[in-house]
């Protein structure tokens, strides 16, 4: 990245990098916390996998150029969001609020913007969930609020915005108005697969729920379990919380 700034501050772009890769570490450390509970709440695993990068030199370098800045460190640390990025997908559109706002929740994340493509697609047709957030990186003498980029999609968006991607890519952007419409129209044809497959995840839960109403003796066994899938949480319950991190005597 230093042959790209217009300034000698590879150094400095060197301890960014430091800090963009620790919170790719911590976010994903999250995600992977949050979505062991889910696991064991729901019995399914709601996040089908998890990617991140660190931003190339050369779209960062076009970003910028393209926002009409000088490209130097400060100018990329205010006005590139996301430098760091992780993208997570979902099963279904549910989990993708239900991810977001654990999240959110975390009393070291702070939420800085939120952009739902999901409820106000785009007009190309991508539909996804986009969160900038903060969190802070502890270092050997400081603490440093580092921001990263997440995108929550389904399956089926992912999908969609891959090949749309590369699609777009032969056209250098610039893809004839057919193409466009014909992409569009796959897009509602996804957004209609999620809303069904997510109808037919409903009706699996229901009738789960109405045989365990119907057989009292495997609703006894599996309470706890159904409790917790109801509630999308996994309950520690206060009387041991504290001996987490209790040393007793020895």
């Amino acid at each position: 990245m230093g042959e790209l700034l217009y300034y000698n501050e590879e150094e400095e772009w060197n301890r960014a990098l430091l800090l963009y890769n620790a919170v790719l570490k911590e976010i994903c450390t999250k995600l992977e916390i949050l979505n062991n509970e889910f696991k064991l709440a729901h019995q399914y695993n709601p996040i089908e996998h998890i990617t991140s990068r660190i931003k190339s030199t050369q779209s960062i370098a076009r970003k910028i150029r393209h926002k009409k800045k000088e490209l130097t460190l400060e100018n990329i640390l205010r006005y590139i969001n996301d430098v760091a990025g992780v993208r997570i997908i979902c099963s279904f559109t549910s989990d993708i609020y239900r991810i977001a706002d654990a999240i959110a929740k975390q009393n070291d994340v702070t939420v800085i913007k939120i952009k739902d493509y999901i409820a106000n697609p785009k007009p190309n047709g991508y539909t996804s969930y986009h969160m900038i957030v903060s969190i802070p990186i502890f270092l050997s003498n400081d603490v440093i609020d580092t921001k990263v980029e997440i995108q929550i999609r389904t399956i089926a968006m992912d999908f969609w915005a891959s090949l749309e991607h590369k699609i777009y890519y032969k056209f250098e952007g610039k893809a004839p108005q057919g193409i466009q419409d014909e992409l569009r129209e796959c897009a509602n044809i996804i957004s209609f697969l999620d809303q069904k497959m997510l109808s037919i995840n409903e009706s699996v839960q229901h009738f789960q729920d109405d045989y365990y109403h119907n057989h009292p003796i495997d609703a006894d066994i599996s309470v706890a379990t159904a409790d917790e899938s109801k509630n999308g949480i996994v309950s520690i319950p206060d009387s041991i919380k504290s001996l987490f991190s209790t040393i007793e005597g020895e």
